[in-house]
């Protein structure tokens, strides 16, 4: 699947620029172009990547400060500029534009909804976005700020693909440390999934290509995107008890969104050499799924890759309605709350019958 990255924001600039290099390691060639944009300049001086530096009429360089509205505001003033940057880099080749952001910051979550809309204007082809939340203790702020973001992104994307810090942040690590991990991580997953039926050594009994993840991602809503890999045997037949259980922690602990298994549609990826991967396996492992899922809309197949691992990959489309999306929507609910009584007691500090207003 040949796709375009434009990462909105600090932290999808630091992904966009993970994914890169995942893909050039691999040899995957399935990133076709890739623009970090920003209203902080110093985010972006640190990325090996194109990059476009948007407000600076309104923040001078310095970033939004957290404010997603303001981000908004920059990201549609300054647009044009934006699209212009990205015209080149959209090819016929593309299947797909992915808008990359973290949904808690100023610039990312305030822009990336701007940008999908004005990216589906204009072209034909699949916008998506890959959205990344904040942890719990991320604070109030960050909370109110990703769910006003994806309530409006997943509005305006034609599928959003979301990452929860908290799914794969280690005990122990610094936040530096962790997300580094958790940019890994995702490209490491995402990563795979754009690359599934591209070009690569050995010939697939049944081909992944770009269709079958459009085909999946086709109703919308929110993804999300599950991984676990195991040692293979070089005996295919041996493999089938390893195929499904790689398939079952892949969906059931290793998602990109914990708890999110009822899902309208699904894909399972087998990843290994294609000798090792066992039809029945394979076979067993999407009828799981589709069992698990409770969705009639389950596609399966292989990714010949040159590994001594097996490793299964699930997409799940339309997860919306899962147990973390609603705890998630309430927390951030509940710390936007938090925030306008914060204004309300700040500004009642200054009332006094002493001395007359300004105005």
């Amino acid at each position: 699947m040949k796709v375009v990255l434009i990462g909105v924001g600090q932290a999808g600039g630091k992904l966009t620029q993970a994914l890169v290099e995942f893909d050039q390691r691999m040899g995957f060639d399935a990133v076709r172009g890739a623009l970090a944009v920003n209203s902080a300049k110093t985010d972006l001086q640190s990325l090996d990547l194109d990059t476009v530096l948007i407000g600076q009429d309104r923040v001078k360089g310095h970033g939004v400060g957290g404010d997603n509205e303001l981000g908004a505001e920059i990201m549609q003033t300054d647009v044009t500029e934006v699209m212009d940057n990205i015209d080149g880099r959209i090819t016929a080749e593309a299947d797909a534009v992915v808008i990359v952001a973290g949904l808690g910051g100023g610039t990312g979550s305030g822009g990336a909804p701007v940008l999908a809309k004005e990216l589906n204007r204009v072209y034909s082809m699949p916008i998506y976005a890959l959205g990344v939340l904040p942890g719990r203790g991320e604070g109030a702020m960050y909370q109110a700020n990703a769910g006003r973001s994806l309530k409006t992104l997943v509005r305006e994307a034609d599928a959003t693909v979301l990452v929860d810090n908290d799914a794969w942040h280690g005990a122990g690590e610094s936040v530096e440390e962790a997300f580094d991990a958790i940019n890994e991580a995702i490209a490491q997953r995402v990563g795979l999934l754009f690359a599934s039926g591209e070009a690569v050594d050995g010939v697939a009994e049944s081909v992944v290509d770009s269709s079958e993840v459009i085909n999946t991602l086709r109703e919308g809503g929110i993804a999300a995107l599950g991984y676990a890999s195991a040692e293979a045997s070089e005996d295919s037949g041996e493999n089938v008890n390893t195929v499904t259980s790689v398939t079952r922690k892949a969906l059931l602990t290793g998602t990109s969104l914990p708890q999110a298994v009822t899902a309208d549609s699904a894909l399972l990826v087998v990843a290994g050499k294609s000798e090792r991967i066992p039809r029945k396996g394979v076979e067993r492992a999407r009828s799981w799924v589709e069992e698990e899922t409770g969705s009639m809309q389950v596609r399966g197949g292989d990714f010949p890759l040159d590994s001594d691992h097996l490793a299964s990959l699930v997409l799940l489309g339309g997860v919306e309605r899962g147990q973390r999306i609603e705890e998630f929507m309430e927390r951030a609910r509940e710390a936007q709350e938090r925030q306008l009584q914060e204004t309300a007691d700040h500004a009642e500090a200054f009332q006094s019958d002493e001395l007359d207003d300004l105005f």
